[in-house]
């Protein structure tokens, strides 16, 4: 094939796709602007925008782009994640907090398959909810999705799990420092407390200043670990992945997803300090911008009665696994590692 054929096929592909990854780029101005001014989520407004335009993914030119933004454009979002963090700042932690994070983490997801088998769902559902409550709330579910063997169901599930986990990272932000108080907890234990069991970064910030600078600095820091956690339970997903023989197109995807790579090796050139601040901060800004794209255009592909339909199992779900981390992290710090 010619070079002049290639640039062809290649502009009329890029042709294809501009109206749905313009669409999802509109909704995901709009939810940083809503988020921006009122203090909500913005992964959460991204989403309820993104379904109030469903009409969008039904015969509609935007359908190849809402597609090619709800799959490619999530996943470079998620490798681009791997520049948030470094090994020197997970070093920092020392080897109890470090510990804690990799127990709970485990633990929870653990369970939560347990938990969602038992309940009548898939365990690969308490993976995905388990893993946005373990590690770092939406982002965690976009990445776990990502890496999931596609499913009818799979979307709705994804959804369903931002909008909870969104939703008790907020709840969670409020009340966590009236508890931490409560119990009199110190400056750190508060710090890591905070850290361990909100969901969402963003609210793991809010509150964990809301107490005292230190305690910020503690929460952010033990966050931060929770995050790079990201990459094992990644790896995980795609080995459950394989062994179940690839997705519902019968490929067999290969032991480490490309994002997942990519991930790992932004993190390790960020902790070896080879990335300007400038491209540091473009790169954040490039991955916040992708992953509330991403799920705009989830939004725009599920139906309002679909998410109507789950029921109060999930809900009870998501609850539980909260309460459960909250409790396990708290013992874990105060009575084994504190």
């Amino acid at each position: 094939m010619s070079t002049a054929a290639v640039s062809i096929r290649w502009r009329e592909r890029a042709g294809g796709l501009f109206p749905g990854v313009l669409a999802s780029g509109v909704v995901a101005v709009a939810a940083t602007f809503l988020g921006e001014h009122y203090g909500a989520p913005v992964l959460l407004f991204a989403l309820l925008l993104g379904m109030a335009m469903n009409f969008l993914s039904s015969g509609s030119p935007c359908v190849p782009g809402i597609e090619f933004t709800a799959r490619q454009v999530l996943r470079w979002g998620v490798a681009l994640l791997g520049l948030r963090i470094t090994f020197d700042q997970v070093a920092a932690l020392g080897w109890g907090p470090v510990a804690m994070v990799v127990v709970s983490v485990a633990l929870t997801i653990g369970l939560s398959m347990l938990v969602a088998r038992w309940m009548g769902f898939q365990s690969l559902f308490g993976l995905l909810s388990g893993g946005a409550t373990a590690i770092c709330g939406a982002s965690a579910a976009m990445a776990l999705s990502a890496a999931l063997p596609n499913h009818p169901l799979k979307e709705r599930a994804t959804l369903f799990t931002v909008i909870g986990v969104s939703a008790l990272s907020t709840v969670c932000m409020v009340f966590y420092p009236m508890l931490a108080r409560w119990l009199g907890l110190d400056t750190t234990a508060a710090g890591v407390f905070i850290g361990g069991t909100i969901h969402d970064v963003a609210q793991v910030v809010g509150a964990g200043y809301s107490l005292s600078p230190e305690a910020g600095d503690a929460a952010t820091l033990v966050k931060l670990m929770r995050v790079a956690m990201l990459l094992p339970v990644i790896l995980f997903a795609s080995a459950i992945t394989r062994l179940r023989g690839g997705d519902d197109t019968g490929v067999r995807p290969p032991l480490l997803p490309w994002f997942a790579v990519a991930f790992a090796v932004l993190l390790a050139v960020n902790s070896l300090g080879w990335v300007p601040a400038p491209v540091l901060q473009w790169g954040n800004e490039a991955s916040r911008w992708c992953l509330v794209a991403a799920i705009a255009a989830i939004g725009m592909k599920t139906h309002i009665k679909q998410l109507a339909e789950v029921g109060i199992k999930p809900v009870l779900l998501m609850v539980g696994e909260t309460a459960f981390l909250a409790v396990l992290v708290l013992g874990l710090w105060r009575y084994v590692l504190g």
